[in-house]
């Protein structure tokens, strides 16, 4: 993969951002040393990569990594131990804290380029979370996923959001109630995520998924992503309408016509990602 030595940030920044040259922007959490907790700061920086690649057309998908031993620690228990010394005993910062994480696990959910998660090491509450929330996730083998609220007597309630909507009751439940921690073998087995390669091969693997998809039509994927979480908790017949029109719409773009042209004529499609 070709990086755009333009779009490199400074390494000691600690969200990273890499565009390379086929469309698949990375981004990669880089605050080792506090094992890449969703702090203020890294919820803000990564609220506002995320936003401006919703604008830019350039880019056609996202990499979400971390640097060091942990993918993400969840949110940083420093900051939150330290505003019980508040008058209101840290209520108005809890507040804004699970806020503005709600906001961004939605917006991973509602962005229209797709979102792949490149897990290494641990990913904890807020992390699996994250992880939960992003399209499609890839992990190494030696990748963690857990959500330990109950062990430090706070139940990851925002966590379970994500993880009720990617994976079983019981295996959500399961991973809730216990707060143990599931290998990569088990979260692919139980869909948290959707593949586990060798340590050493994640970052390939992910970019080579990344690729494959960054060349379809951005229209297209804009389209489907949206299209799948809009219908995904509607009655049947409700999300048969629903996904029926979008695909009447779909047909009536330019790049069905030249996807379904190129298909008949043998030839690879042209795209004009409209």
């Amino acid at each position: 993969m070709t990086i755009n030595n333009k779009n490199k940030a400074n390494p000691s920044d600690i969200l990273l951002e890499e565009l390379a040259n086929n469309g698949v922007l990375r981004l990669t959490l880089n605050d080792a040393k506090r094992r890449n907790a969703l702090s203020e700061e890294m919820m803000t920086k990564l609220a506002t990569a995320l936003t401006r690649a919703s604008e830019n057309e350039d880019i056609r998908t996202i990499i979400l990594a971390g640097n060091g031993p942990a993918f993400c620690s969840g949110h940083d228990l420093k900051q939150m131990s330290a505003a019980r010394k508040n008058d209101d005993d840290g209520q108005a910062y809890f507040t804004k804290v699970f806020s503005s994480c709600s906001e961004l696990m939605q917006m991973i959910v509602n962005h229209p380029k797709p979102i792949i998660a490149e897990v290494s090491g641990v990913a904890a509450a807020a992390g699996c979370q994250l992880v939960a929330c992003c399209d499609l996730a890839v992990a190494g083998e030696s990748a963690r996923f857990i959500t330990p609220g109950v062990n430090i007597g706070l139940f990851c309630s925002t966590p379970m959001v994500a993880l009720s909507r990617n994976l079983s009751n019981k295996a959500a439940m399961e991973m809730l109630l216990t707060g143990e921690m599931v290998d990569s073998s088990k979260a692919e087995h139980i869909g948290l995520i959707n593949r586990v390669v060798e340590d050493k091969n994640v970052t390939q693997n992910t970019e080579e998924l990344a690729s494959l998809i960054a060349s379809k039509s951005s229209m297209v994927l804009e389209t489907g992503k949206k299209a799948f979480y809009n219908q995904k908790d509607m009655p049947l017949s409700e999300a048969y309408e629903y996904a029926s029109k979008a695909m009447v719409e779909n047909m009536l773009k330019n790049d069905a016509s030249e996807g379904i042209n190129a298909f008949i004529e043998k030839r690879h499609p042209k795209w004009q990602d409209k």
